[in-house]
C-alpha cells in the first residue's frame, strides 16, 4: 500500500545495519546481575549507556517507596489527572519540586517528553516566536512544531546570533520564547546560560531552559545549570524528566510565574494524558530527597566521569568539548562506528550507537554515559575495551 511507501527509507537503513551484524536499536537486556552489570547476547555487560546518573534505580530507598505505592494505591491511575483527580501523592511531588528548585509552583508530566510538548504548546502559539539552539533535543522541535508558533534556530551556543535574531524581532520579542538545554544531550556540552540570560533580559522575552540532563548533576544544590550559572532569577520556566538522575519516568516544569498554573489547563499534553501511577510517584519523591542528602554521589559522578573523559583522550579519541557525564567519541565514519560498537559489545560493554541524522554534525559518535553508581572496576572495564579499539584502527580514532 503506498500509505507505507514513506517507510522504506528506515526498511533501508534497518537492514544495512543488520547486514553489519548489528542490531543497536533492539538490544535486549536479558537480566540483571548488578546495578550496572547485565547479560546481553549471553555475556556479562558494564552499561555505560543508560542515563541513571546518580544510580539510584537501584536504591532501595526509592524500591520500598514504589512498594509500599504499589501495595497501598495499585498499578496506575488509568486516566488523566484532571478526569480522574489528583492523588494526594502528585500534589505533594509538585509541592516538593517547587520547594526543591525555590519556585512558587511545580507541574508533574507523566513524561519528560510530554513536559516538553505540554509547556512549549501552552506557552506559544500562533503569532508568537520561539527560539531554539540548534542542538536542542528532538522533543523541542516537535514541540515547536505542534505548537503553531513560528520557529526558528539559533547557532548552538552563538550569542551573537541569537542577538542578532532577537534584533530583527523588534517588540515581537515580547512574544519570544528561548529555548535551550542545560546539558546537551549528545555532545554533553553546557549552554552558555549567564550570556543568554542577559539577552534575553536586554530584550524582553521569557526563557525555557530544559535541565534533563543537569538535574542532579550540575549545581550545589543539584537543581542545574541555572544554579550553577547563578541566573535562576532570570530563567522563567526549567522543565525537566525524571528519568535520568531520578531513576523514574516522568517530567516536570517549575516557575515564578502566577500564570503556571493556568498553563496546566492550555496544555492538551497535559490534559489528555494519563497521570503517572503511585509507584512512580513515590519513587521519584524518594529519588528527590536523596538528591538533597547526599551531595556524595554527584561527587562521585564527576569523579568517574572525569576519569573516563581523560583515559579516552589520552588513547587520542576525539570527545566532547568537556569532561561531562555523557562522553560522545566521535567519529567520521559509520562503518567503523558499527565495527567499535559491535567490538565494545564483545568486550562486555554497551554504549549507545547514534548514528545521522540524530547526531549534530551528520557523524556518527559513540555516546557513553557516566553514573555515581559505576563503580572503579567498571570504569576500568570501559577503558579497556575502547583501548581495544586501537587495534583494528590505529591512533587517528576521527579519521
Amino acid at each position: 500500500m503506498a500509505i507505507f511507501d514513506k517507510l522504506h527509507p528506515i526498511s533501508s537503513a534497518l537492514q544495512d545495519l543488520q547486514n553489519c551484524g548489528v542490531d543497536s536499536v533492539n538490544v535486549v537486556i536479558e537480566r540483571f546481575t548488578a546495578p550496572f552489570e547485565a547479560v546481553i547476547n549471553g555475556r556479562r555487560t558494564v552499561l555505560a549507556g543508560t542515563n541513571n546518573y546518580l544510580g539510584l534505580t537501584f536504591d532501595q530507598e526509592c524500591i520500598r517507596a514504589a512498594c509500599e505505592a504499589l501495595q497501598q494505591e495499585g498499578t496506575g491511575t488509568t486516566g488523566s489527572r484532571m478526569a480522574n483527580g489528583n492523588y494526594a501523592a502528585h500534589i505533594a511531588l509538585e509541592r516538593e519540586l517547587a520547594e526543591f528548585f525555590g519556585r512558587k509552583g511545580a507541574i508533574v508530566f507523566s513524561t519528560g517528553y510530554v513536559a516538553i510538548l505540554g509547556m512549549i504548546t501552552a506557552l506559544a502559539g500562533p503569532g508568537d516566536i520561539i527560539l531554539i539552539d540548534s542542538d536542542c533535543h528532538a522533543s523541542i522541535y516537535d514541540g515547536c512544531r505542534l505548537a503553531g508558533a513560528q520557529f526558528m534556530i539559533f547557532k548552538h551556543n552563538n550569542i551573537g546570533d541569537l542577538e542578532k535574531r532577537l534584533r530583527r524581532l523588534g517588540k515581537q520579542t515580547e512574544n519570544t520564547l528561548i529555548v535551550v538545554e542545560g546539558i546537551y544531550s549528545m555532545l554533553g556540552d553546557r549552554a552558555i546560560l549567564a550570556d543568554i540570560a542577559a539577552v534575553k533580559k536586554n530584550y524582553g522575552a521569557c526563557i525555557l531552559v530544559d535541565e534533563a540532563h543537569s538535574l542532579g548533576v550540575l549545581g550545589k544544590q543539584g537543581r542545574g545549570l541555572a544554579e550553577e550559572a547563578g541566573v535562576e532569577d532570570d530563567v522563567d520556566f526549567i522543565v525537566g524528566t525524571f528519568s535520568k538522575s531520578l531513576g523514574t519516568i516522568g517530567g516536570y516544569c517549575v516557575s515564578n510565574h502566577s500564570q503556571l498554573e493556568l498553563l496546566r489547563f492550555a496544555s492538551r499534553p497535559y490534559i489528555f494524558t494519563a497521570s503517572p501511577s503511585p509507584s512512580i510517584i513515590a519513587s521519584t519523591r524518594e529519588a528527590l530527597k536523596i538528591i538533597r542528602a547526599r551531595p556524595e554521589l554527584r561527587s562521585r559522578l564527576w569523579e568517574n566521569a572525569r576519569t573516563l573523559y581523560q583515559r579516552l583522550k589520552d588513547m587520542d579519541f576525539v570527545l566532547g568539548p568537556a569532561p561531562s557525564p555523557i562522553i560522545p567519541v566521535r567519529l567520521k565514519d559509520i562503518v567503523k562506528a558499527v565495527a567499535f560498537w559491535n567490538r565494545l559489545l564483545e568486550h562486555g560493554v554497551y554504549v549507545n550507537m547514534v548514528l545521522p541524522p540524530a547526531t549534530t554534525d551528520g557523524n556518527p559518535l559513540l555516546r557513553c554515559s557516566v553514573s555515581a553508581g559505576h563503580t572503579p572496576e567498571q570504569v576500568e572495564q570501559i577503558c579497556e575495551a575502547f583501548a581495544s579499539l586501537r587495534d583494528v584502527s590505529g591512533p587517528h580514532l576521527m579519521s
